[in-house]
This record gives structure tokens, C-alpha cells and sequence, in this order.
């Protein structure tokens, strides 16, 4: 088969980044019979296509092979594919649902910002999980943070940092993380700093919309967003559609509505903290030019900001890589390891990064970036530990902890 005439991006194709996730379905043997079989639906984190492409668990093998760095041809040598055909038919059935970088999937893109521009606001995702009764949800709210310990923090309180685990693991650190500003003034606006999970964007991403949740919708801080755009022109906002899949910033929203009511806020994702950018063009901003130019908008506007640092700390076991299982060995070593980095976060920014290079990351913390650029926001007088704790699967196989802090003005 002649794929002179294929465009280049089928030609050597370049896979955008998809999940898969398991699909059970059924498969016709050589008598006919139907048999249950295993398939992995790819699922694209900025959904795009409004269907699911499905495929068989050799077909994603060989996906892998779609780094833009060869042709299909080379492709199906390497793997030893005589006929390219269903090679070639894979990657345009790949393009047709714009899971392939190329004109395809940046006209799916196009359409995807126009949809969301239009709404106004990205929808409810995780914050979905506290139900629809907003009634209920805020009975919920505040029952768990009556029963958050009181930190018995006095001082004012410029920001804090929570964790983004879902509420039934994480709810008393985010109830003692937001208990500290619970009685505290009101504030003119918030500014959430999260990690961006599943995003192709390297650098720090803003959304310039606001977000929908079961307690109604929040509003972004329009004043705020265009003096960021008057500066930094798109380079804050093209990879937008980063935050339609992203939880780290909307677990945060039913807190921020439950004891503020209509307050706006700025929403950010903000990569590693000493990861570079792919190009130093201008077309994204790093951590530190974000915070200088969001920074003085805050100052142009003036009022009260309060940040929230919206970060979970190791990952550890099977599930992340690791070798054995989680047991109390393991948890007394990741414990260590975590509050060697607080302390470190605690004297600093700067520290806390200098303390993730020279242990390169072992213990996999995720949120160093939002860290960080909280930490130069709040420019805190001191920082107070409240509550570490850890979470486990019932298997052993994944643990991920978290703690509450109050940054103190």
C-alpha cells in the first residue's frame, strides 16, 4: 500500500496524550461463538470527540509507537507487520477522534473553546461526587468542619494549602485547612493553585472562565484576567482546555462558595516546580513570570487575596512504581520523607525547591509547582502545619498523603 499520499500528520503520526481504561465486550471465535474479551477504550482527558475510540490490547501496543518520530512504514517493520493497511486505517480512525496531533484534532480543539466560551463556565466535574442538594451539600461541609480540630491560629491568614484527594479520603484535611480562614475576613477575590493532572500545556495555565458546581456557579475574576492578558497576551491561556478534566482546582470550589458566597477567583495549574519549559519563546510563562505578573494585577487591583495551594504530596507503592507493597515500613519512610520537604517548604520556596533536587523526588510529589507560586503570593511572615496524614488502599498498593498549613500574613 502507497502512503505517498497521506497527509504528513497520518503519514507519521504523533499520539496526544489519552488514558485507557478497560472495556469488556465480546469477541466472535472461529466457530462463531461469542466470547468475552478485554478492550481498552482511550479515553481523552479533554474529550474532544464526544465517543470513546475503543481498541484491542495489541492494537495499543503498537500505539506506542506514535511519537511523530517515524513513519508508518517504519512503524510496521519495526513491528513486523507485513500489510500496512490496518496500520494506516488505525491511525486515520486514531485522527477521525483527535487523539493524533495535527490539523484534526486543533479543529476539534477550536470547536471544544468556542462550546466552553459560549457556556461561560466549565461544567461540574469532581465537585459532582458531594451530590445535587445544595442544602445537603452544605450540612456536609459544615460537619466536617466542626469536626476539624481547631488549629487555634490567631494571626491573619494569607493562604492556605489543602490537599485535592476526593472528599471521602481528604475531608479532614481540607476541613482543617479551611477552618483556619473560616472566621477570618472575607476576602475580595481567591486564587487556586493546582496541578495539572492531565493537561498537555508545560506551562502555568489560567482559566479565564469560571467554574459551575452543585452550590451554583463561581465566577473568575474578570479585572484580574484581563490585566494578566494585557501583559502576558495568550500565553497564560491557550492550553484552556487543561482545566476541563483537572480536579485540583474544582474539589476546592464548594469550600470557597460554602463560607464565601460570590467571591471570584483566579484558577491556575501549575507544572513541577524545577521542570523547565519544552521552549523559553514566550509562548507559555514559568512559574516566576506567572507570579510577577499576577502578582502586580493583584496590586493593580488591590483588596484582600487569599491563595490556595491545592496539592497532594507522595505517591508511593505498586500502583506509582514502586516494588512491594505499602506496610508500616514503608509509612514510616515516606512520613520521613514528607516532612523533610515540609520543613523545607516552611523555611521557603526556594528551599523546598533546592530539598526536591537533591532527593529527586523519590516519594513522587506532584504539587511542588502550586507550592511554590503560593508560597511567592502569599509571601507568608510564617507557615503553621496543622494535620499530616496519610491514605492507603485497602490492597496495599497506592499511598498518597496530604497535610493542611496555614500561610500567616
Amino acid at each position: 500500500m502507497s502512503t505517498e499520499t497521506l497527509p504528513e500528520h497520518i503519514a507519521r503520526p504523533a499520539l496526544r496524550r489519552i488514558h485507557p481504561v478497560p472495556v469488556q465486550g465480546e469477541v466472535a471465535d472461529q466457530q462463531g461463538n461469542r466470547q468475552k474479551a478485554t478492550f481498552l477504550g482511550l479515553q481523552d482527558p479533554c474529550m474532544l470527540s464526544p465517543q470513546m475510540m475503543v481498541v484491542p490490547p495489541q492494537a495499543f501496543q503498537v500505539m506506542q509507537f506514535f511519537t511523530g518520530e517515524k513513519t508508518i512504514e517504519e512503524i510496521g517493520a519495526q513491528v513486523k507487520i507485513p500489510d500496512i493497511a490496518p496500520l494506516v486505517d488505525l491511525v486515520k480512525k486514531l485522527d477521525e477522534f483527535g487523539l493524533l496531533w495535527g490539523p484534526t484534532s486543533e479543529a476539534l480543539e477550536d470547536k471544544k473553546k468556542a462550546a466552553l466560551l459560549e457556556a461561560g463556565a466549565f461544567p461540574a466535574g469532581a465537585t459532582r461526587s458531594l451530590g445535587e442538594d445544595p442544602a445537603a451539600i452544605r450540612a456536609q461541609l459544615e460537619k466536617w468542619l466542626d469536626e476539624a480540630e481547631d488549629a487555634g491560629i490567631e494571626e491573619p491568614v494569607s493562604g492556605i494549602v489543602t490537599c485535592h484527594l476526593d472528599y471521602q479520603r481528604g475531608s479532614p484535611i481540607y476541613a482543617s485547612s479551611y477552618r483556619t480562614i473560616a472566621k477570618g475576613p472575607r476576602p475580595d477575590r481567591v486564587v487556586i493553585l493546582g496541578n495539572n493532572h492531565f493537561g498537555l500545556g508545560d506551562g502555568v495555565t489560567v482559566a479565564e472562565l469560571g467554574f459551575e458546581s452543585p452550590l451554583g456557579r463561581v465566577r473568575a475574576d474578570a479585572k484580574v484576567i484581563a490585566r494578566l492578558r494585557s501583559v502576558s497576551g495568550e500565553a497564560l491561556f491557550k492550553d484552556m482546555l487543561d482545566h476541563l478534566p483537572e480536579h485540583s482546582i474544582q474539589l476546592q470550589l464548594p469550600w470557597i462558595q460554602h463560607l464565601f458566597g460570590d467571591v471570584p477567583v483566579i484558577a491556575a495549574l501549575v507544572p513541577d516546580a524545577n521542570a523547565p519549559l519544552v521552549a523559553e519563546d514566550g509562548a507559555r510563562l514559568g512559574i516566576d513570570a506567572f507570579v510577577k505578573v499576577l502578582r502586580d494585577a493583584l496590586a493593580a487591583e488591590g483588596g484582600r487575596t487569599l491563595v490556595v495551594a491545592s496539592a497532594d504530596l507522595a505517591h508511593a507503592g505498586r500502583a506509582f512504581g514502586d516494588q512491594v507493597a505499602i506496610g508500616d515500613s514503608q509509612r514510616r519512610d515516606v512520613e520521613k520523607h514528607d516532612r523533610a520537604l515540609m520543613k523545607a517548604f516552611i523555611e521557603g520556596p526556594e528551599q523546598l525547591m533546592t530539598a526536591m533536587r537533591e532527593s529527586k523526588n523519590v516519594t513522587r510529589w506532584t504539587s511542588s509547582g502550586a507550592l511554590v507560586a503560593a508560597s511567592k503570593l502569599a509571601s507568608p511572615s510564617a507557615v503553621e502545619l496543622i494535620d499530616y496524614r496519610q491514605t492507603v488502599d485497602e490492597q496495599g498498593n497506592a499511598l498518597v498523603s496530604a497535610a493542611s498549613m496555614a500561610m500567616l500574613a
